[in-house]
């Protein structure tokens, strides 16, 4: 079977879903390098499946998406940094819509209500500095007013922002990243993705990004094989202890954790919805290697706002097909929009950073990358 061909959406993100709403809250200061992501459900919420793979996980709720459950729709998915402390925002997430009237009702009255709140970690602990420093209810809650005001331009953005603040992938500074697809029959699927990975995202015989062969035109910019040197100082920065040569102890061994949300508005199950994100981990296959390792607990979720008829069986296998290549892309777009960062807790370096001649600005050259600001919102480097 062969894909057919598709183009990016008018924001490139989650939110060409219609009905999906992303807010980001972050902190940089005081020891912090963390943040959480929230993504809030359309009116009436939304299915939703979930598939956990790696040997470390941090989770809530994800039972409750099993088919054989019996909720049907959740109200928010939380992406968070704090390992399974950074848990506790997801709570501020609950309560924050429960005080709205979001969420299952349980009772006679408008106010007893149970948000659906399915949520997953990544491991980012003691980068900003400070160990204790970590995500908790006043993030969850903060995420989710920073979804309710935020236009469409802040929340398709990419870079080190809400969960991919304090995130790395494979030795390099990670970040958010988005994608999405527009299907020949109007379907649009999306992917929201937290590079946070063990493996690496870098091909080390040419050091280009593994998933770049899958980028579409309007995903950013023309890539290119960096300079042999600069291919070297990706390998050492992929090789090199986590936080930097100085931090090479049993306190800073690998622990890391790539999570993300796919998203669509054809209608599934919740059984499809489960199917759809075990797809993108094939997608994330092709952006990581190696993946799934032990000191990873990658969770996606797959979520339908149902605002488009059910697929047919083909229909539906398109939207499995796009859905790994979303997932792909995402991830590149998380690498290149990352910016390099250092602080009390350590030191990472940006894929463009290390590896300026990778990309090829409108002239034909090689840009300098994004400036080490601890973070970007990706517009410098991601159409």
């Amino acid at each position: 079977m062969i894909t057919p061909p598709v183009a990016p959406g008018p924001a490139n993100a989650l939110v060409d879903v219609a009905g999906l709403r992303v807010g980001h809250h972050q902190s940089r200061t005081d020891g912090y390098l963390s943040g959480t992501t929230v993504l809030l459900a359309p009116d009436g919420g939304m299915v939703a499946g979930v598939d956990v793979r790696g040997g470390g996980p941090g989770t809530r709720e994800t039972d409750l998406l099993s088919p054989t459950a019996s909720v049907e729709r959740v109200h928010a998915i939380v992406l968070t940094g704090g390992s399974a402390y950074g848990l506790a925002s997801a709570s501020g997430v609950a309560d924050a819509l429960g005080e709205r009237g979001i969420g299952l009702q349980v009772g006679p009255q408008p106010d007893q209500v149970v948000p659906i709140v399915p949520s997953a970690v990544l491991f980012d602990l003691g980068r900003g500095g400070d160990f204790a420093a970590r995500p908790d209810e006043a993030f969850g809650r903060a995420a989710v007013q920073a979804a309710l005001e935020a236009d469409s331009e802040a929340m398709a953005a990419c870079g080190c922002i809400g969960a991919g603040t304090g995130a790395v992938a494979g030795g390099l500074k990670g970040a958010v990243g988005g994608a999405s697809a527009v299907l020949p029959d109007g379907t649009i699927v999306a992917a929201l993705m937290v590079a946070n990975a063990v493996g690496s995202t870098v091909d080390p015989h040419t050091g280009t990004l593994w998933g770049a062969p899958l980028l579409l035109p309007g995903d950013g910019p023309v890539l290119r094989a960096p300079a042999p040197a600069e291919r070297d100082a990706l390998l050492a920065a992929a090789t090199a202890p986590p936080g930097g040569p100085d931090r090479a102890s049993a306190g800073h061994t690998m622990r890391n954790t790539t999570i993300g949300v796919l998203a669509t508005d054809a209608t599934l199950t919740k059984a499809q919805c489960t199917k759809l994100a075990a797809v993108g981990h094939d997608g994330l296959a092709r952006a990581v290697n190696p993946i799934h390792t032990l000191f990873d607990g990658d969770t996606l979720f797959a979520v339908s706002s149902t605002g488009r008829p059910a697929p047919d069986v083909v229909g539906y296998q398109t939207i499995l097909a796009a859905a790994a290549d979303v997932v792909t892309r995402a991830m590149v777009r998380a690498m290149l929009a990352a910016g390099g960062v250092q602080t009390a807790g350590g030191q990472w370096s940006s894929y463009l950073e290390l590896a300026p001649s990778a990309l090829v600005t409108a002239e034909g050259n090689a840009s300098p990358g994004p400036d080490r600001a601890g973070g970007t919102n990706g517009k410098a480097v991601v159409q």
